[in-house]
């Protein structure tokens, strides 16, 4: 008796956790968000918002907008996973459902709330006039004349395009990042730009024979958090933010990242004449560029492998006779050569996820797209290659009784490849060098990196340089290894 009432408290006792670990799973389940991990997209170039902390090699993204990411996370209860793009591609990934918000300095405008949701304002900044020292361009009257740069898809092109309606004479030059329009004053190609006085500030302390004046302000602008269109985000996400508005969270980070400059230390000695180049700055930058090399080497081989055997069943649809599979071979080929690649790029990022449902990743994008591309090219020198061997060769082996599958394999194809060897080189070189386009959807290889630092430094071209030697010396030992094994393959003539 007693035996079964010790087996009946313990089954009781079992049921009893059982429906408390279950309670405890509903309860988490019924989150106010639904979703235990939320995807959080950005364009860390713009310190001090969003940057990384490029030291000894690390791949952190950090800055003001994180912090604040960071703190609505651990208020609403989600994991935050931060992906990365250019920022004009910050909308489109969006309205594609790529990412659960957007925070990116972003600010509210009516042509944008007509695509996405956006949350209360969390920052308020000003727009001011980046200029050469000395050139006293204080007002927007002043720019009369004068040929203004500013970032692609950004509140301030926006506000130079209400300037340029006002005042007479100014010619716009949009451009894909503020390092970029920077450069482009201190070239001499544009007199002025127009950017937010917190970024500014930072490029005006880095380079000496800069300067910048503030605009004022004729309607309320600010940073806010970006939404898909209709999100049910919107309302939990407006909340805890007035909530660090109202405890003086905000504040606290706003002092943190804006009171001075939290991203490197820049030089303040006088700006000298010519490109002023000084690779010391970026010495402990290089284990982070480094890094880049295993990202591009493994996208330029995973294309090439898979581009030469597309474009390799290209060439035979085409050689075959089949004329149905003939057009639609030649079709494909003229699409792929006729169209650029960064818009196919772009195409299959976005595009891939609303018309299949399958979240692609960016890496993943970037080899289909770069295979599909290099197939067309590679199918015609393939074509070429299959054409030159001898036909005594192909008569022999069918003479023979050899299967035409069987005799392509093992009898042409070997001899066409031996062949068109340097124009494969030359293909995989050029795969290696158009492998930097892939930055534009956010993939960190080589040369993302070297902007990255100098975006983070508020320099140019010492970044650029070194991430051109990295691309020279690359190319120089495809070269050399491509040189060998021509040679090898010489040696059985």
């Amino acid at each position: 008796m007693k035996r079964k009432k010790v087996w009946l408290l313990t089954i009781l006792v079992v049921a009893l956790v059982v429906s408390i670990i279950g309670h405890s799973n509903s309860l988490k389940a019924a989150s106010p968000l639904g979703k235990d991990t939320l995807t959080m997209l950005t364009s860390p170039d713009y310190p001090p918002y969003e940057f990384y902390d490029t030291k000894g090699g690390d791949r952190q993204i950090v800055g003001f907008d994180i912090d604040i990411a960071k703190t609505l996370a651990e208020k609403l209860g989600f994991k935050l996973q931060i992906m990365e793009s250019d920022f004009n591609g910050l909308i489109p990934a969006l309205q594609a459902n790529r990412a659960d918000f957007v925070m990116a300095g972003m600010t509210p405008t009516p042509e944008r709330q007509k695509n996405i949701d956006f949350s209360i304002i969390y920052y308020e900044a000003k727009d001011t006039i980046v200029a050469p020292k000395g050139s006293n361009l204080k007002q927007p009257q002043d720019l009369s004349g004068k040929k203004l740069g500013v970032q692609l898809g950004t509140i301030q092109e926006q506000n130079a395009q209400k300037i340029a309606k006002k005042v007479a004479g100014i010619q716009l030059k949009q451009l894909n990042k503020v390092p970029e329009v920077v450069q482009e004053i201190k070239s001499r190609r544009i007199d002025a730009a127009i950017v937010e006085d917190t970024v500014a500030k930072g490029f005006a302390q880095a380079n000496p024979d800069l300067e910048f004046n503030t605009i004022p302000s004729e309607e309320a602008s600010g940073s806010a958090i970006a939404f898909p269109k209709g999100s049910s985000f919107v309302e939990p996400f407006n909340k805890v933010l007035q909530e660090m508005k109202d405890d003086g969270t905000l504040n606290k980070l706003v002092a943190k990242w804006f009171s001075e400059n939290t991203t490197n230390p820049v030089s303040s000695t006088p700006a000298k004449g010519g490109l002023n180049l000084d690779f010391t700055r970026i010495l402990p930058d290089i284990p982070f560029i480094l890094r880049g090399i295993p990202l591009t080497l493994l996208f330029t081989l995973l294309s090439v492998t898979l581009g030469l055997i597309w474009g390799t069943i290209l060439s035979l649809l085409k050689i075959l006779g089949i004329k149905p599979l003939t057009w639609v071979a030649n079709a494909y080929t003229s699409v792929f050569r006729g169209t650029p690649l960064l818009l196919q790029l772009a195409l299959v990022y976005y595009a891939t996820p609303q018309l299949t449902g399958y979240d692609i990743s960016a890496l993943e994008a970037g080899v289909l797209t770069f295979t599909l591309n290099s197939g067309a090219y590679m199918s015609e020198t393939i074509r070429g290659g299959i054409q030159a061997v001898d036909k005594g060769q192909s008569e022999a082996a069918m003479s023979m009784g050899v299967p035409y599958w069987l005799m392509m394999w093992d009898v042409i194809l070997p001899q066409a490849l031996k062949n068109i060897l340097p124009a494969l080189v030359n293909e995989t070189i050029g795969l290696l060098k158009d492998s930097a386009l892939v930055s534009t959807i956010g993939v960190v290889e080589i040369l993302r990196s070297a902007q990255i630092v100098g975006a983070n430094k508020y320099i140019y071209f010492e970044p650029l340089l070194f991430a051109g030697l990295i691309y020279y010396v690359l190319v120089m030992g495809m070269t050399l290894g491509a040189s060998a094994l021509e040679k090898r393959l010489r040696e059985s003539e």
